[in-house]
C-alpha cells in the first residue's frame, strides 16, 4: 500500500493521477491483479473520465446544475461552507478498482484515473492505492 499526496484547488478541482497510479504498479512489479484507489476526506471522490478539457468544464457544470452551492444544513453544525461538497463528493464515491495484467492498468484508451476535490478551498489530498497481484 502507499499514499500520494496530491495539492488541489478545490472547488470541484479535477487532477488526472493515470500515470502516478501506473508508475506505482510499475514498481510493485506484480503481474496480474487489482488497484484500488482510494481518497482519504468526505469532500473528494476518485472516478475515470476522459480528460479532456471540454469534458472536464462539462463535469463541472454538471456538479454545479444538480448539487449547486448554497445553504445547506451542515453549514449550521460547524458553520462552514461546503455542505454541497460532501453531498457531491459522496455521489461520485471515494474510491475506484481497476484490473492490471502485464504490469499495466486495463483502461480504454480515453479513459483516465481522476482525483476530484469538491471542497471550498485548495488542500493536500492523500490517496491510498492497494495493489492486490492475483
Amino acid at each position: 500500500m502507499q499514499t500520494l499526496k496530491i495539492q488541489t484547488q478545490g472547488n470541484t478541482d479535477i487532477i488526472n493521477i493515470t500515470d502516478r497510479i501506473q508508475n506505482i504498479l510499475k514498481k510493485s512489479e506484480k503481474q496480474k491483479g487489482i488497484v484500488n484507489v482510494f481518497v482519504i476526506g468526505s469532500t473528494a471522490g476518485i472516478t475515470v473520465i476522459e480528460h479532456e478539457p471540454n469534458l472536464i468544464k462539462d463535469f463541472q457544470e454538471f456538479f454545479d446544475k444538480i448539487i449547486p452551492k448554497g445553504n445547506y444544513y451542515h453549514h449550521e453544525t460547524w458553520r462552514d461552507d461546503n455542505g454541497h461538497s460532501h453531498i457531491r463528493a459522496s455521489l461520485l464515491g471515494p474510491d475506484i478498482t481497476i484490473p492490471f495484467d502485464n504490469n499495466k492498468l486495463i483502461l480504454g484508451t480515453w479513459q483516465q484515473i481522476i482525483l476530484v476535490d469538491f471542497d471550498t478551498q485548495p488542500r493536500t489530498r492523500e490517496v491510498v492505492i492497494s495493489v492486490v497481484e492475483r
